[in-house]
């Protein structure tokens, strides 16, 4: 029998209109601004009404690093929520908009997949309600007027070679990773050199998702620092007087989005930064919105727990305030054999010596987030048909023996019904309450000491290096004032360490620093690892080749 494909499966889902998926959360019609039947924003007059309610409970979903072989992260987060609100809790899941250059690439859409979706799946994974176009203009309209500024007279002195905001675009593009603009004469700007970074790697995108209100983003556009002058002092939106037109491209953008799951459950799909260049969380007001409004709120962070859970901890939720309440480790059989050195076209047999090497990858995230993250944890392994009772049992002995249970979900085969059992897991940790939640660092170290604290506790890296250009940015960060910030680590998420060929749990490596900067506006600073880069490039045969409309209007290709 043919498996039917994602967006099968989701086109061949009756929907509801969006106003009965509000109404489960006791949103009226007055506090929704729909984008056709299925998709609409929710007002702010919502959101300070709501301000003074009591919030639900927390639950991070993660996962272990990734591979080809597939770790399921998303759609275990929706079938979570499906299961939960089967067993009657009013949940609802938070999750994180698809960039499109995955979507034409390599790694397709980011709405789950089989019977735990969010839909309409064909928009979510593509134009969805604007806010990544929103993002882009308002990096765009930055650039702009700072090559405008030094074009009419440069009043504030602006060093061009020290310029740090890129343009942006949200597509996978090399070709426009590294550029010279301003040529063909004096009426044409400044040549210099320049490039792109993907949208959803922009300083806008990661304000957008931590910004309270539109005040609150205001202040924070203005901080954002663009470069620096002839005097090496930094220059910032603000004093280019635009923080006010670049407010206004994202009044709209910074709404969050309520669409629905396969099973008509409530979703909240807003912003979207990637956790291996950026911190990797959905929106703040999106989460705290669905606080206000559900006893528990499910939300992924982005790539593997040394990625996204991390920043979820001590960006995310130390900017919000927020103290999760359980974890979710998402893992395979399949993916775990990989770490032990499996090839693709082998994954499918049963390989227990292979499963045994792999397992150290899930261990060291799972002693992470209990010791280092002090979250209680249960693991939830991804089934599939392939996996043996043998491989099971090995997983779940050894999670045990480290003080956590393994869940089997089948949520991607059976839905909400597939994920009752790690639902029941969850509510228990929650209940239990044995939660000792406490961040990685401190913020008043420097910032060396934060960047070596991370790749010693969360990568096990046996010391950290820095690149010239990297030791002298941070210390002209610390001098001009921003050394009290968060560290967001620009790293591969394949691997613990910044080679992403070194698979497992490795040992003996050491992580290389190439540079170092401040998002003052985000209020975090940047320190990117190994050979990251912001701008994807598109593989050799890019999912855009499969991907087709007909004369209806009906995509087909998505996945």
């Amino acid at each position: 029998m043919r498996i039917k494909s994602d967006i099968e499966i989701a086109q061949a889902t009756e929907m509801q209109e969006i106003g009965q998926i509000a109404e489960k959360l006791g949103i009226g019609e007055e506090h929704l601004e729909k984008y056709g039947k299925y998709k609409a924003k929710l007002d702010y007059s919502l959101m300070r009404e709501k301000g003074n309610e009591k919030d639900g409970k927390l639950i991070l979903v993660t996962a272990i690093s990734p591979t080809p072989a597939g770790e399921g992260k998303t759609t275990t987060s929706v079938g979570l929520s499906d299961a939960m609100n089967k067993l009657g809790k009013k949940t609802v899941v938070c999750l994180r908009e698809p960039s499109m250059g995955p979507v034409f690439g390599i790694k397709g859409g980011a709405a789950g997949g089989g019977y735990a979706q969010v839909i309409p799946m064909e928009d979510i994974n593509l134009h969805f309600t604007g806010d990544m176009h929103a993002i882009g203009a308002a990096n765009n309209l930055i650039a702009a007027i700072i090559d405008n500024h030094i074009q009419q007279g440069n009043k504030l002195r602006i060093d061009a070679r020290t310029i740090t905001w890129r343009r942006a675009m949200d597509m996978n593009d090399r070709q426009l990773r590294h550029i010279v603009d301003g040529l063909s004469g004096k009426a044409n700007g400044v040549p210099r050199d320049d490039g792109f970074e993907i949208t959803v790697a922009s300083e806008i995108m990661a304000i957008l998702c931590l910004a309270q209100d539109i005040e609150d983003m205001k202040e924070r556009i203005a901080s954002i620092v663009v470069g620096y002058n002839f005097d090496d002092q930094p220059v910032t939106v603000g004093e280019l007087e635009v923080e006010g037109a670049v407010a206004a491209l994202l009044k709209d953008a910074l709404k969050p989005n309520l669409v629905q799951t396969l099973e008509h459950n409530p979703a909240f799909i807003h912003g979207g930064p990637f956790a291996n260049i950026a911190h990797g969380c959905n929106s703040l007001i999106a989460t705290r919105t669905a606080l206000k409004l559900a006893d528990y709120v499910v939300t992924e962070a982005g790539f593997a727990a040394d990625l996204g859970a991390e920043k979820f901890v001590d960006i995310k939720c130390r900017k919000g305030g927020l103290r999760p309440d359980a974890c979710v480790l998402v893992a395979t059989v399949r993916a775990l054999k990989y770490h032990g050195g499996v090839g693709k076209n082998h994954l499918n047999e049963e390989n227990l010596e292979a499963l045994e090497k792999g397992m150290p990858n899930l261990l060291q995230h799972l002693s992470n987030i209990q010791n280092e993250y002090g979250l209680p944890t249960v693991v939830a392994l991804n089934a599939f048909p392939t996996d043996t009772e043998a491989e099971i049992s090995l997983v779940q002995e050894m999670c045990r023996e480290q003080g956590a249970d393994v869940v089997l979900s089948e949520v991607w085969a059976k839905g909400g019904e597939g994920g009752v059992a790690l639902a029941e897991e969850v509510l228990r940790l929650v209940e239990e309450g044995k939660n000792d939640f406490h961040y990685v660092y401190p913020l008043d170290l420097p910032i060396k000491d934060k960047i070596d604290m991370i790749a010693r506790k969360i990568y096990h890296a046996d010391s950290v290096v820095y690149e010239l250009k990297a030791s002298k940015a941070i210390r002209r960060l610390e001098e001009n004032g921003y050394g009290n910030l968060p560290i967001c680590m620009a790293k591969t998420q394949f691997s613990f360490s910044d080679d992403a060929s070194l698979l497992g749990a490795p040992r003996g490596f050491e992580i290389t620093v190439t540079e170092v900067k401040v998002n003052a506006g985000a209020g975090f600073i940047v320190a990117k690892t190994g050979t990251i880069m912001t701008m994807p490039g598109l593989p050799k045969v890019p999912a855009a080749e499969k991907i087709d409309v007909d004369n209806e209007g009906r995509i087909t290709g998505l996945f």
